[in-house]
């Protein structure tokens, strides 16, 4: 782990500046406060509000209805927008609410956003996500909870006996037995917490193990 600041350089290979970075006079600086990831060389902040980019996979609230479009929270200062052409099949816009209701979360990917940071969403799934717990973790601590070619999710998945979806702007949706669905938001606020310690993977393998010998 290395903590930057910005101004910080950070490497003279300039093809690979990511989030987080800005270039100059042939070299990569760190443009805001936060943890260096050297692999794909970005800044991952530790504080802050979700800035959705275009790719982006994220669970989103729908919050509001207009013509021809749903209103999207998607934890961020910025409100997104799911067009009705989105659905997959075609539907009158005076049917929208039959589709999406407000309130409705569903799954969705970043399909662009502007110079003005209108966001624009298009669906990973239409299902609305109606069973199951989503929590809200920092958005930083995404990256933790993935782990390293996706270690952590995979121990989370095959351990915690439930389904497990990451938004990458810091909402988790979980879906499985009560009791596990208690274990597992244990476990992934502990991730939260203890996202830059040393060790820990060992101790969320240690926490799952004891919690099912107890119950």
């Amino acid at each position: 782990m290395k903590l930057v600041i910005p101004g910080d350089i950070l490497s003279d290979d300039v093809k690979r500046a990511g989030e987080g970075t800005y270039v100059a006079s042939g070299k990569v600086y760190a443009s805001i406060y936060g943890i260096l990831d050297q692999k794909e060389l970005r800044v991952i902040p530790l504080s802050g509000k979700y800035m959705p980019y275009t790719g982006d996979t994220v669970i989103g609230k729908v919050v509001d209805i207009i013509f021809s479009n749903w209103i999207v929270d998607i934890n961020s200062p910025y409100e997104a927008l799911l067009h009705i052409s989105e659905h997959p099949e075609r539907i009158d816009p005076c049917d929208m609410d039959r589709c999406l209701e407000i309130g409705d979360l569903i799954i969705a990917r970043v399909k662009d956003v502007d110079a003005t940071m209108r966001v624009e969403l298009t669906l990973e799934k239409f299902r609305p996500l109606r069973s199951g717990r989503v929590i809200e973790i920092s958005h930083t601590r995404i990256p933790r909870v993935i782990g390293r070619g996706g270690s952590m999710i995979n121990l989370l998945k095959k351990e915690l006996d439930c389904s497990i979806f990451v938004g990458q702007n810091g909402r988790i949706w979980i879906n499985g037995k009560e009791d596990d669905i208690d274990l597992a938001i244990q476990t992934l606020l502990k991730i939260e917490r203890e996202a830059h310690t040393p060790g820990l993977t060992d101790r969320i393998r240690e926490l799952i193990e004891r919690s099912k010998k107890r119950g």
